[in-house]
Order: structure tokens, then C-alpha cells, then sequence
């Protein structure tokens, strides 16, 4: 079981945590993708639906209901902590924790489970409070998606060092390449190389089609620790 964050909002979480499950199923593990708080959902009949959670939920094997699988969503894109200060919703991190204990106690340690954040890696959730201290909370080692553009280096570091001094476990990062034209790109990746300490997990380029199963062949679930 891993928690899926990243060095900023839009850096292809999603996408990568998809394309891990994707592989883990491909390796017939049982697989399952949580999304505990989304923000810019769509109304349907069915009530809110986020894409995140939709893409998480096509690439497991364990089928849960929509709401065990995000059960805090808000239709506005905006900050979670700002939305549910307008609704009047309490996402504590105890909030947090207890939506997600009921499905996690379902889990063997058999069970290929991630469990992706919103924004970075200290998104706030209100009162001085960040989603961060979930993690810390659940003990969950960290998987670090890199949005490779220009700046990705610092926010590399300073999200490591972060979690780093948080006491968490980083299992592993994943290069995902946003930027198919950024200046030096095999620089950049060996300086990621160099300043990142933990494994590499894969490097994804950039697909046009954000095609999970392509990615998934640039990824090795085997790495994680």
C-alpha cells in the first residue's frame, strides 16, 4: 500500500498512479486506486464524479462504490480546504483517516493499493492542518510523481526534503516528462537522478494520448521498497 503525491498540482499523478495499477494488474495482483478528496467534480445523476477517481477505479480489480473509493468530493476546482470551508464539510486529517480505515481494513498484503493525494505534498486542509499528516498517520510509504519541466528540480527537492523531515518513507519517484521540449532533458533527469534518494520507478515520456497502458511499459512496480 503506497500513497501516490507529487511536486505540484498537474503533474500527472493520476496518470502515473493509473499506470502503476496497470501494471500491478497486468502482473495479475489485485488492484486498487483510492482518490479520499477531489475537488472539481461533475454533477451526474449518480451525484459528484471525479476524473482522478474514475481513472483509478478503471484500473482496479477490487471493485468498491464510488463513494468508498472518493468519499469527499466538492464540484468547484478550487482548493479542497477552501470548498469545505464554504460547505461547511470537516476534512480533517482524523476525517480523512476514518473514511479511509473501513476499506483499508479489506486489504491483504497481498492487495496492490494506492492512495493518491490532491495538489502537492502539503496540501492544506484547514486550521493549520495538511493531508500530509494522513500519511504520517497511516504510516504509508510515499511515491513521488516529478513533473519534468523546467523548475521540476527544486520542486523535486524541496517536496523531498519535506517528506523527508516528516519522517516518511519515500518508496520510490516516477519522471513524468509534462514538458517535451524542456531545455536539456537528459540533463535534468541524471540531476534527478543524483539528488533524489530513493529509486527511480520509471520515467514516462510524454504521450500525447496520456495512454495509461503505454505508460505502464516505462514502469517497475518491482522497485518500490
Amino acid at each position: 500500500m503506497y500513497f501516490v503525491t507529487g511536486t505540484d498540482t498537474d503533474c500527472g499523478k493520476t496518470f502515473i498512479a493509473s499506470a502503476l495499477l496497470c501494471q500491478a494488474k497486468n502482473a495479475d495482483k489485485s488492484t486498487l486506486g483510492l482518490k479520499p478528496i477531489a475537488s472539481d467534480c461533475e454533477a451526474t445523476p449518480l451525484g459528484l464524479r471525479n476524473a482522478d477517481a474514475l481513472s483509478l477505479m478503471a484500473q482496479s480489480s477490487i471493485e468498491l462504490a464510488y463513494s468508498q473509493v472518493n468519499p469527499i468530493s466538492f464540484k468547484p476546482a478550487i482548493a479542497p480546504h477552501i470548498a469545505a470551508e464554504k460547505m461547511g464539510v470537516d476534512i480533517s486529517p482524523s476525517r480523512v483517516c476514518d473514511s479511509l480505515t473501513p476499506v483499508l481494513s479489506l486489504l491483504s498484503q497481498e492487495d496492490f493499493c494506492l492512495i493518491e493525494g490532491a495538489g502537492g505534498w502539503r496540501l492544506p486542509l484547514g486550521e493549520g492542518q495538511f493531508l500530509s499528516q494522513v500519511v504520517k498517520q497511516l504510516s504509508l510509504p510515499v511515491i513521488l510523481v516529478v513533473g519534468v519541466k523546467l523548475g521540476c528540480l527544486n520542486h523535486a527537492v524541496l517536496t523531498q526534503e519535506a517528506m523527508l523531515a516528516d519522517g516518511i518513507k519515500i518508496a520510490g519517484w516516477v519522471g513524468n516528462i509534462l514538458d517535451p521540449n524542456i531545455a536539456y532533458l537528459e540533463e535534468n533527469l541524471t540531476s534527478l537522478h543524483q539528488l533524489m534518494t530513493s529509486a527511480c520507478v520509471g520515467v514516462v515520456p510524454h504521450l500525447q494520448d496520456c495512454c495509461v497502458e503505454r505508460a505502464a511499459l516505462e514502469l517497475n512496480i518491482d522497485i518500490l521498497t
